[in-house]
């Protein structure tokens, strides 16, 4: 097998000690080791020479990773992110989107890097799916989710007022409070939102879901297209001809049809992103590709040794073209 350094966020410090206490008790840090530590760590890990390096994080941190890689002709997985839809087309099954899409938006509060990042409906049954969207959200948290234990808080104080700054009051159709004490958020959705909001600049991370409308499938394609190619795509939809459309008009890493998140809970399929939001695909044994190197080896033997490859040539052309 191969032998690895493990670098957890440090975003995560009571994972990463639960990580390193682990790794350290079963397996000798001779065949894995685990480095803990902030931006200095990193670049100390980065100016050393590996094999293969994978990488989990943003679009920015990914660059550099792939920059310092390619100083030493590295290869590498990135795995990103980036704005990934969710799109609901009029003839899909409007109460199990909506639960399906709320549960995808607030696992983990919003903070998986291929949750639903924003919601494209159409017109005509955006009214429903969101008050189907905001009962699921109370069925799940309560009236008060922040108050609620099962709801996760956000990573860091940074994080938190990046999310709050998102959220224009203005157009908030339900939720929109929080809890400065415990860094939580309140499953936010908002209405009427446009292309050029803060909220659709960048990859929201959080349990804050944008909507917007659409009447046509093709704007969809159009939109989604003028934008970097997302990690994710969900569409909801009981027409195959809308499936196939899609699937076929838009580059993504991979999705799900009617439902989010569990394509990559399956260890039958490859998992990864394309374009700025990552390259190279792993789980089950795409993973084990990933890491390894198919060495071609050809054994040949010395019994038979056919001269007609070697030089001279003169008096063996004729017979090559006889034989071809």
């Amino acid at each position: 097998g191969n032998c690895s350094v493990v670098k957890p966020s440090a975003y995560s410090p009571a994972t990463s000690a639960i990580i390193v206490k682990i790794i350290r008790k079963y397996f000798d840090e001779g065949f894995i080791a685990v480095v803990e530590g902030g931006r200095q760590a990193n670049q100390e890990l980065l100016e050393q020479k590996f094999d293969y390096i994978f990488f989990t994080g943003s679009v920015n941190v990914g660059k550099l990773v792939m920059s310092a890689a390619a100083k030493n002709l590295t290869p590498l997985t990135l795995e990103l992110g980036g704005k990934s839809p969710c799109i609901v087309d009029r003839d899909a099954n409007l109460k199990i989107a909506a639960r399906r899409i709320v549960w995808g938006k607030c696992l983990n509060a919003g903070q998986t890097c291929v949750a639903p990042d924003y919601l494209l409906v159409h017109e005509e049954v955006k009214s429903q799916l969101l008050e189907y969207m905001k009962g699921e959200i109370t069925t799940f948290y309560g009236p008060h989710p922040c108050k609620n234990r099962d709801f996760p808080k956000i990573i860091n104080q940074k994080h938190f007022e990046r999310l709050i700054s998102l959220m224009d009051n203005s157009k908030i159709f339900t939720g929109g409070d929080y809890d400065e004490d415990t860094l939580k958020i309140s499953p936010t959705i908002l209405d009427k939102v446009s292309w050029d909001d803060p909220v659709m600049q960048e990859e929201i991370f959080g349990p804050i879901m944008p909507v917007l409308d659409f009447d046509d499938i093709s704007q969809v394609i159009q939109a989604v297209n003028r934008r970097p190619k997302p990690l994710a795509l969900y569409l909801f939809t009981t027409s195959k001809q809308t499936e196939k459309t899609v699937v076929e008009s838009i580059s993504f890493g991979g999705g799900c049809i009617n439902d989010t998140i569990v394509h990559l809970a399956t260890s039958y399929m490859p998992f990864g992103g394309v374009g700025e939001s990552g390259m190279g695909g792993y789980h089950g044994s795409w993973s084990f590709d990933t890491f390894s190197h198919k060495k071609s080896i050809l054994k040949k033997s010395n019994f038979i040794d056919i001269k007609l490859r070697y030089p001279p040539y003169e008096n063996k052309i004729n017979l090559l073209k006889k034989v071809l």
